[in-house]
């Protein structure tokens, strides 16, 4: 990922995250995908009203899909609304979904979302990552690191 890239993201008006990815899973590997949306999808998630708790993505027939993506249904839409809880294809070459392919054929390697957000053009794009699940102590480890800077900032606070 460039510099350009992580600025992007950072302007993005919708940053929707999984922040139960980075506790649950060692990422090995980060792609940032499209995804194919109808209509009121796509205006729910500029309002924001969109989900990726309990989500990860399999390929299917040579391509990449996202399961349990909770997407509210649009307010103001009517009868032609979407299913809050669609399988929802997203857009690789062929090229990586190949190499994601190839690495989740190994045990212990999923693939996960970890963030929704809007290009400069208003679509809307997925951060994906390989990952590798973490055992109990490598949790445990996290939180004691995530403790510790806590405690740096309010020391830091304090003196200011």
């Amino acid at each position: 990922m460039n510099k350009e890239q992580e600025l992007l993201r950072k302007k993005s008006p919708v940053q929707i995250k999984n922040k139960k990815a980075a506790f649950e899973y060692f990422f090995i590997e980060e792609f940032t995908a499209g995804i194919v949306l109808t209509g009121t999808e796509i205006k729910s998630i500029r309002m924001g009203k969109a989900s990726l708790v309990d989500t990860y993505c399999t390929i299917i027939n040579g391509e990449l899909w996202v399961k349990g993506m909770s997407i509210s249904p649009y307010f103001y839409g009517s009868y032609n609304n979407h299913e809050q809880k669609r399988d929802r294809k997203l857009l690789l070459t062929s090229r990586e979904i190949g190499r994601l392919a190839s690495a989740t054929k190994q045990t212990g390697y999923t693939i996960v979302p970890t963030l929704v957000w809007l290009n400069e053009k208003g679509l809307a794009k997925v951060d994906i990552a390989l990952c590798k699940g973490k055992k109990a102590y490598d949790k445990r480890q996290t939180l004691k690191e995530k403790e510790d800077r806590r405690e740096i900032d309010r020391a830091m606070k304090i003196y200011k």
